[in-house]
């Protein structure tokens, strides 16, 4: 059976050059960071290298980036401490946010009475920055604003920058979720004047399990995991030498071939929806993930012309088929209540018709589009 993995914004494939790393570290690099001697110093050593690896591709001191394990811990780390040790009575945000955000909010709102405040979304599921102005102009309170980069499900990109000047204009904090756009746009945080930041390895060829939070310095923030001085006080545990050093890696690979592979990632996208528009009339794209100046080049949410009771059979059909892709976002997949960002921005209409997540990379091929687009078809037929 052919096998097909459109699904690189769930998780991504590891280099072969990242898996070299990881295993030459496991082999080598076993001391407790946080030991005194030989093994341990060279462990400690291993992992600030990375750390000002990591700095330096975001333009950061290496003192503003905190291993984590994974982007949801950033999140959690940042809106929690924002909350407890910043004075944050009220946040704004957004509900197509992923749900690491969301449900943190939420966490807030029920323990510690924050006021919560959604920014409105135009049909498309941008924000509309008038009404964000306004929002932030509104109330004194002191102000956290949680909006991610780029959409895990729809690919809307926001204008980061844009966000960040008005943030300080008004005297609020920034946070962005950017698990899907760190190793896949440019990022110069010291241009873009954002408080916060969460990132995730595995969305850019590196290992799961392995991430960071950005945390401007001289911020206040604390801990919101305990027991050790690690990360310089605001992350206890010991340290997964092998997964940071591999994060490095994937990174710094990712940057170095930025350009070749936007190109490469950007041509398999728009080829596939010239395929889908052609193959499979009445199709519809969500969000502005078919624009490419508003999107991000790394996926395609498609929404298909057929009846509810045969888009049961969809996802099931394309697993078959060995094809890989997501409904919605793979952190969804366990739901019943379907896509909270589709739910938010979709006609009653196209909620009842199904809606696939194609996400793509640098492994994919246009061999493998002709596949999946075969298949679609196929099955729109029966």
């Amino acid at each position: 059976m052919k096998k097909v993995y459109f699904d690189s914004a769930a998780t991504t494939q590891l280099r072969p050059e990242v898996i070299n790393c990881i295993t030459e570290v496991l082999k080598t690099e076993y001391g407790n960071p946080s030991s005194t001697h030989a093994y341990g110093r060279s462990s400690k050593s291993l992992i600030e290298n990375a750390r000002k690896e990591i700095a330096k591709l975001l333009n950061v001191s290496a003192a503003e980036i905190i291993f984590t394990s994974g982007g949801t811990e950033a999140d959690n780390l940042i809106i929690n401490s924002a909350v407890r040790d910043l004075g944050v009575t009220r946040i704004i945000t957004s509900k197509i946010e992923h749900h690491a955000v969301l449900y943190m909010v939420n966490e807030m709102a029920e323990k510690h009475g924050v006021t919560v405040e959604y920014v409105k979304l135009d049909d498309c599921g941008h924000i509309d920055y008038e009404n964000f102005e306004k929002l932030l102009k509104n109330s004194e309170a002191k102000t956290l604003v949680s909006l991610m980069h780029v959409n895990n499900e729809i690919g809307n990109v926001l204008d980061l920058k844009r966000c960040a000047i008005l943030c300080k204009k008004y005297d609020a904090l920034l946070h962005s979720d950017t698990v899907q756009s760190v190793g896949h746009f440019e990022l110069d945080l010291a241009d873009i004047p954002v408080d916060f930041a969460a990132v995730a390895a595995h969305k850019f060829h590196g290992p799961k399990g392995a991430g960071f939070a950005f945390i401007r310095k001289n911020t206040g923030c604390k801990p919101l995991i305990f027991g050790g001085a690690q990360e310089r006080g605001l992350r206890a545990g010991t340290e997964a030498t092998y997964a940071i050093a591999g994060m490095a890696e994937a990174l710094k690979i990712s940057y170095a071939k930025l350009e070749e592979e936007r190109a490469y990632i950007k041509g398999l996208k728009n080829y596939f929806k010239e395929q889908l528009i052609e193959k499979i009339p009445g199709v519809k794209f969500n969000g502005s993930c078919d624009d490419d100046k508003r999107s991000t080049y790394t996926l395609l949410n498609v929404c298909l012309p057929m009846s509810a009771e045969k888009a049961l059979m969809l996802l099931f059909q394309m697993d078959l088929k060995g094809i890989a892709c997501s409904k919605g976002s793979a952190c969804q997949s366990g739901s019943t209540n379907g896509s909270h960002v589709l739910n938010a921005i979709l006609s009653e209409e196209d909620l009842k018709k199904p809606s696939l997540r194609f996400s793509f990379s640098s492994f994919n091929t246009k061999d493998e589009i002709d596949y999946v687009i075969e298949t679609l078809s196929e099955f729109m037929k029966d």
